[in-house]
C-alpha cells in the first residue's frame, strides 16, 4: 500500500518498524514538532521522527492539521491508500479522515469498547482488569467509536506496572496493524461496529488521580491505581500536611492486634521497622519505599527512623 504515516512518541516505534519491514511504500511520516526535553531543555526529536530519518522517509512536523492548507495539498498530491495513526497526539480533521480510500487506520492500546480515551493502557491496570489488548480501527469523528478491524488480547501480569504493558502492547500491536493492512487489500476484513452500550473511558490522567484515598479505595485497589498510574501520576499521600510519595508498595493480610482496619482508614502502624496502613474494607496496605516532601526516597525503615519515639506507633496518613 502507498502509505501516510502518523505517530509521535516511543509507542508509536514498533509499528513503524514493522510497516517498513512489510515493505510498504511509506510516502510520508508525520509528527509533532521537536520538544524541549529534560533539564537542559534541548530540542529533540520525537522517537518516530528519529526512525523516519534513520530509514530514509520524508518527514513533516506540522504544529497543527486541521486548517493546514499547505498540508492538506501535500497529502492530497500522494493520495494515499492508507493513513495509519499510532499515538499522533492530534485529533486526525474530517477531511484527512476522508482522504484515502482504506480510511485512517488507528492502533489503540485496548480492546475496544472498553477503555476509550487517551490513557487506556493506565486506567485498564488501575481498574483491576487481568485482560487488556490492542485494537486496529477506522478512525472517525468519534473518540475511538469507528469500526473495529482486528484486535487480540494481552494477560495482564499482576506484577507488570503501565510502563512495562507499554512496552508489550507496543510490540506487540506492530504485526496486528501489518495484518490489518493486507486483510484491507484482500478484502478478507469487514469492520465491524462496536457496541457502544458497553464502552467505557480511560480519560487523560490528572495529579489528583494519584491520591490515596485509605478511606474509599481497599488495599488491591490502592496498588492497582499505583501499578496503572507509573511513571505519573504515581501514588501518593499526605503526613502532617507534607506531601509524601509511595514507590513502592504491597498488600498485606490482617494485622493481628491492630484494630478493625475499616474503622482507622489512614491509620499507620509500624511493626519491626515495617510501615502499614488501613485501608477500606479492613484491608492493609504495607509502605515499602517512600519519599516525604522535600527528601531523598528511603525505605519503611529509614522514614520510621526519622520519626519521633511517640510517632513511630502512632500517626496517620491522608
Amino acid at each position: 500500500m502507498k502509505l501516510v504515516f502518523c505517530g509521535t512518541p516511543r509507542f508509536a516505534v514498533p509499528t513503524l518498524e514493522a510497516i517498513i519491514a512489510a515493505r510498504h511504500d511509506i510516502r510520508l511520516v508525520v509528527t509533532q514538532p521537536d520538544r524541549p526535553v529534560g533539564r537542559s531543555q534541548a530540542l529533540t526529536a520525537p522517537p518516530v521522527k528519529q526512525l523516519a530519518l534513520s530509514a530514509g522517509l520524508p518527514v513533516t512536523q506540522p504544529e497543527k492539521i486541521r486548517n493546514n492548507i499547505e498540508f492538506r495539498e501535500h497529502l492530497q498530491a500522494i493520495a494515499p491508500d492508507a493513513i495509519v495513526v499510532v499515538a499522533y497526539g492530534r485529533i486526525i480533521p474530517p477531511w484527512m479522515l476522508d482522504l484515502p480510500r482504506y480510511g485512517c487506520i488507528n492502533l489503540h492500546a485496548s480492546l475496544l469498547p472498553k477503555y476509550r480515551g487517551a490513557a487506556p493502557i493506565q486506567w485498564a491496570i488501575a481498574m483491576g482488569e487481568t485482560i487488556t489488548g490492542s485494537t486496529t480501527m477506522l478512525l472517525e469523528e468519534g473518540l475511538d467509536t469507528g469500526p473495529i478491524l482486528l484486535q487480540q488480547a494481552l494477560a495482564i501480569d499482576p506484577g507488570k506496572t503501565a510502563l512495562d504493558l507499554f512496552e508489550e502492547l507496543a510490540v506487540g500491536g506492530a504485526p496486528l496493524m501489518v495484518h490489518t493492512l493486507a486483510g484491507l487489500a484482500s478484502g478478507e476484513i469487514i469492520p465491524r461496529p462496536q457496541d457502544h452500550e458497553r464502552a467505557t473511558l480511560a480519560p487523560i490522567l490528572q495529579r489528583e488521580d494519584g491520591r490515596m484515598d485509605f478511606a474509599a479505595r481497599t488495599a488491591v485497589e490502592l496498588k492497582n491505581r499505583w501499578r496503572g498510574f507509573q511513571p505519573w501520576p504515581g501514588a501518593f499521600t499526605t503526613f502532617k500536611t507534607k506531601h509524601l510519595i509511595v514507590h513502592r508498595m504491597e498488600t498485606a493480610g490482617a494485622l493481628p492486634g491492630s484494630g478493625n482496619a475499616s474503622d482507622l482508614p489512614g491509620q499507620a502502624v509500624a511493626r519491626e521497622n515495617r510501615l502499614f496502613v488501613a485501608c477500606a474494607q479492613s484491608t492493609w496496605l504495607e509502605l515499602i519505599e517512600v519519599q516525604l516532601e522535600g527528601k531523598k526516597r528511603m525505605t519503611a525503615a529509614e522514614f520510621l527512623r526519622g520519626l519521633a519515639p511517640m510517632q513511630q506507633s502512632d500517626f496517620r496518613l491522608g
